[in-house]
């Protein structure tokens, strides 16, 4: 595979997993504004599925070589700080 090729797969792949966590972020303020509370299981449970879904197509990407654990990171913990700005937003309503 050409250096090329390998740096737009990766740039590819964290393009996407960028967008999946866009997606829960969205996921989560909906459930938030509109079903359920922060408190409440369903919203737990529906958090940490995607949470989880999102950390091992991290795992997936970073085991390929197509992105560096440290991105994976950065980017798990981004998502961490916008579901709890989320969060916290709305507990002040």
């Amino acid at each position: 595979m050409s250096v090329e090729m390998t740096v737009g797969s990766g740039e590819k792949a964290y393009e996407l997993l960028q967008a999946d966590a866009q997606k829960i972020v969205k996921l989560i303020g909906v459930q938030m504004e509109n079903l359920t509370m922060p408190q409440c299981p369903l919203y737990e449970e529906v958090l940490d599925t995607q949470m989880f879904g999102l950390s091992r197509e991290i795992d997936f990407a970073v085991r390929l070589g197509l992105v560096r654990a440290d991105e994976g990171k950065e980017l798990l913990s981004s998502l961490e700080r916008q579901v709890s700005a989320l969060h916290e937003a709305s507990i002040k309503k």
